[in-house]
């Protein structure tokens, strides 16, 4: 029976829970755990991603493709309130879709707190199309192809070939060769446009809570 999300389980342990699930059902391929592990260190070292946006700075603006083709720019949505920008690896990815859900289940109290949340991937629009039908998103899901966006946020590293004949295949969700990912990323941007919040951890398998987000939502309005 496939995992399905707990209405008491925080985002980490819905995702733990499928990872347990999965390992029952399967040995770990020994390789394909030893290049995913190198990649991670390496990541965690990684200049680059430690030059990712910090709190503090100013979010880049942008302008991307919501998957009806409609334009979405930051700075419009800033207008009307803080904004919560999730950047995510693809609809291949499980943990990037506990997560697409987790914070679909908040959309309601982003809202009531004045914000607004988008969710960004390098996939073309049909993946994203894809990613925001099944899993019945109703926040704007953007495709970033090319990882325009991502690359100005400090989260774009390069998939090593030790790992790549275990990864989905990007050229399909991508539509480049490329092999370049987004570090997943989860920013709260306040009206000014300075970043208020900001998690970024190379580890795929850990998230941001919904929790923190409301959190610091809270805080925004509570300071304004």
């Amino acid at each position: 029976m496939a995992v399905q999300p707990q209405i008491d389980a925080t985002l980490q342990e819905q995702i733990d829970a499928f990872r347990a699930e999965r390992a029952s059902k399967a040995p770990a391929n020994p390789e394909a755990t030893a290049a995913r592990e190198k990649m991670l260190e390496q990541l965690i070292q990684s200049e680059a991603i430690k030059s990712s946006l910090q709190v503090g700075a100013q979010a880049p603006d942008f302008l991307l493709p919501n998957v009806d083709g409609t334009i979405v720019s930051l700075s419009t949505l800033l207008q009307s309130g803080p904004v919560v920008v999730t950047f995510y690896r693809g609809d291949w990815c499980p943990f990037c879709n506990f997560t697409l859900r987790a914070y679909e289940s908040i959309l309601p109290q982003i809202q009531a707190a004045g914000a607004s949340l988008i969710a960004i991937s390098p996939q073309t629009p049909d993946y994203s199309i894809l990613t925001a039908q099944s899993k019945e998103l109703t926040y704007p899901v953007l495709s970033d192809v090319g990882n325009t966006v991502a690359r100005r946020y400090g989260l774009v590293f390069t998939v090593p070939e030790a790992v790549r004949p275990y990864s989905a295949n990007l050229l399909q969700y991508n539509g480049d060769e490329s092999w370049e990912l987004p570090v997943t990323g989860t920013f709260v941007i306040g009206r000014s446009g300075e970043v208020t919040l900001a998690s970024v951890n190379p580890n795929y398998m850990l998230r941001l809570e919904p929790a923190a987000i409301l959190a610091e939502l809270d805080r925004l309005q509570a300071v304004h």
